[in-house]
This record gives C-alpha cells, structure tokens and sequence, in this order.
C-alpha cells in the first residue's frame, strides 16, 4: 500500500508510538469506497500499535484541494459541514477503534476549530512568510492549474490551499505530538509543504507517507461507475449495488483490491488466490471483498433507527438474499 514515504519515516515507526493522520474533506455526509484506501491505512496504523488521527477538514473543506483537478470546487456553507462531518464521524467509528483506553486510541479532529478564530492577517504573518511563492508554485498541483492546457487557472483562494494543510500539520504537531501525515499520492505536495513548515518554524522532524491512487486494471477510475460513486451510506448506494460492484471487479482488480481493503493475512489471501485459480467462475476473490467490507455499510443516516430511508424495509436497502449473491 506505500508508494512513496520521506527518509527516516520506518525508523520513526519502529522507535515509538507514533501518531499520525489523514485528512478528508467533508464534502459529503457519507464516505465513498474511494476513502477507503486512507481509512484502511489508519486502520492499519492502528493494528500496529500506532495511533491514528482523522482530520475532517470543516476549514480546508470551505476551498477545496486543488490537486489533480482541472476546475474549482462548489464552496459549501458552514452547516453543511458540519452536518456532512457529523456523518462521517460515524462511519469512521466502523473501522477505528475511537474508545479505546490505550495510549493508541483514534481520534477526531477538525481544523475548523483551530482556524475559524485565525485572522486573515495573522494568518499570513504567523505563516505565510515562511513559505516562498517559489517553493508552492513547484508543486505539481500548481503547475496543472497553471499550464497552457488549463483553461480555468487557479484562484488565490485555491492556491492557498497547501498552506492551510500545512498548517493542519504544524498545528497537529504542536498540539498533538503528531509526527507522520499520510495519504495519496496525489497530497505528497500538500503535506511535505508541511513538514518543510515545521521545519522552518520549529526546527522539528516530520514526515510524509503516501499510498498509490487505486486504478482499475483498464486504467478507469476506482470506485466510480456509470451512476457515479459508490457510497458506503446506503441511501445513496444500496446493499445489493454495493455487492454488485465488488462482484463485478475484474479478476486482476481483485487479485490487487484483496490487499489493500481486507483484514485478510497473507495465508489467507494466497488460499483465496488459489480457489479463484482453480474455480474462477465462483469468484472468491470478489466475494471475499464485501463480506470485508460489508460490516462497514451497517451505517444509518444521521437522522438514526427512526430514518424512513434506512429502516431496510424497501428493496433498495435490503441486503442482498443468498439467491441475489449467488447469481
């Protein structure tokens, strides 16, 4: 699952008990499958000893991450966010351990919290002048924006981005004793601009971990149908959909996907390789991936048990029969 990490980050690992994080934007009340690569990493950062810190950005979330897109994002209002954030929290809580009494237990934070007080002009005081225009305009996501073939630019309130999650990195820091961000490689911009914001400011050792993006074996995107994305909130994707995209996945993608989004050990996995080998047409592989992944779309909507669209009574949020799943 790594693709790329910073000098001296597995020695960090295996010194101590490390926190560390990831960011997501709450630009919707439910997560899509496509998040589930970074949860299961803090998931298993978590298995590990470590402790994982989720960052639900209500302040970053108001502008929007420019990398790897070719246009600006719709702005969202506060309470939307905080409403799209409330739902998140929940379904985090399906694969982190968030009650735990270790020293390791997970936590949530949202930078809306520390920056909503920061002023404009502070902000760029106490952290801009650290940073050189030269050293953001180097990042990949700004150099997309900015070339012949983009046609929208990239407005101020965009490029400030990295500096914002910068931020978020210095503040976890300073605050939270965190020492790794971690995420896709799609963000290794937005977080070494923290590490190098530390550096500068606190002469501190950070570092920067970031996982592959995942693509289908026909170079499409991952999680993404016809219909759009695959939700884990059933009210946007149903149980049977959602069973139906892991069962549909190619058999390469399964060979790939069985690793990155299961518990499953190594001995477990191979065995399921060989069945698959040896009977393709049951598709173990595939079924192996949402019986993992099924445990998480036990999720309601934030309205609770009393939700017309999640009281599982209509068809389209019933869990798939056996009948339904053997065809």
């Amino acid at each position: 699952m790594i693709a790329d990490m910073m000098p001296g980050t597995e020695e960090q690992l295996q010194k101590e008990l490390t926190s560390a994080y990831v960011g997501i934007d709450p630009t919707a009340d439910s997560l899509h499958i496509g998040h589930l690569v970074s949860v299961m990493m803090l998931k298993h950062f978590q298995r590990a000893g470590h402790r994982p810190i989720a960052l639900v950005g209500g302040a970053t979330g108001m502008i929007g991450d420019p990398s790897m897109k070719s246009a600006e994002r719709n702005l969202l209002d506060e309470a939307t966010l905080r409403h799209n954030q409330d739902c998140i929290k929940k379904q985090l809580a399906k694969f982190l351990d968030f009650d735990s009494e270790a020293p390791n237990a997970a936590k949530l934070v949202n930078n809306y919290d520390w920056m909503k007080g920061y002023s404009f002009l502070n902000f760029i005081r106490d952290i801009g002048k650290h940073i050189t225009v030269n050293y953001m305009m180097a990042k990949d996501s700004v150099k997309k924006r900015l070339s012949r073939e983009s046609s929208v630019g990239m407005s101020f309130t965009e490029f400030s981005y990295q500096l914002l999650q910068g931020y978020d990195y210095l503040y976890l820091y300073e605050h939270e004793g965190c020492r790794l961000q971690m995420g896709g490689t799609d963000q290794w911009g937005n977080i070494t601009t923290g590490t190098e914001l530390i550096r500068r400011t606190l002469g501190g050792e950070a570092y920067a971990l970031t996982c592959p993006l995942i693509t289908k074996a026909d170079g499409g995107k991952f999680g993404k149908t016809e219909s759009g994305n695959i939700w884990l909130d059933r009210r946007y994707t149903s149980p049977y959909k959602f069973y139906q995209f892991w069962l549909n996945v190619s058999d390469a993608d399964a060979a790939k996907y069985i690793k990155i989004f299961t518990d499953l050990s190594q001995e477990e996995i191979a065995a399921l390789e060989a069945e698959q080998e040896a009977a393709p047409h049951l598709r173990p592989l595939q079924k192996s991936e949402y019986d993992s992944r099924s445990d998480a779309r036990n999720i309601q909507c934030c309205r609770g048990s009393h939700c017309k669209n999640c009281s599982g009574t209509s068809d389209a949020h019933r869990a798939p029969s056996a009948e339904q799943r053997r065809q």
